[in-house]
């Protein structure tokens, strides 16, 4: 029975890491924003840990990058919901499009104030 049970959980696995991979796939071939963030991330977070003391700053450095990746793929995955249910213009749907950017432009503003206090 254990066998069974961890050969089940590791399809679940190898199954949810495929998904993950189609969903980076996605956003990257349909999102410029997105592919500017991996090529300036693919420089920071390298960047961040050497330029990192501690590793906590290196953390912090790192992450903050990783973060803006992680608000742009949920960003496109409100915006791809919205426009599955039409391109007319409704409120709402401006609304949490907006909200999806205005996420997108806080966690940059993170990257900027963690790299201020800790680099400069």
């Amino acid at each position: 029975m254990e066998k069974h049970t961890s050969n089940l959980f590791q399809r679940r696995i190898l199954k949810s890491c495929r998904y993950s991979l189609q969903g980076l796939r996605a956003t990257f071939q349909g999102e410029e924003a997105f592919r500017v963030e991996v090529v300036l991330a693919l420089f920071l977070v390298p960047l961040g840990l050497f330029l990192g003391e501690t590793g906590v700053e290196k953390s912090l450095l790192a992450g903050s990058v990783f973060l803006v990746l992680i608000v742009e793929i949920i960003n496109s995955a409100i915006e791809s919901v919205v426009d599955r249910f039409g391109q007319e213009q409704h409120e709402l749907a401006g609304r949490a499009k907006d909200q999806g950017s205005a996420a997108v432009l806080m966690a940059l503003l993170l990257v900027v104030l963690v790299w201020g206090l800790i680099v400069f």
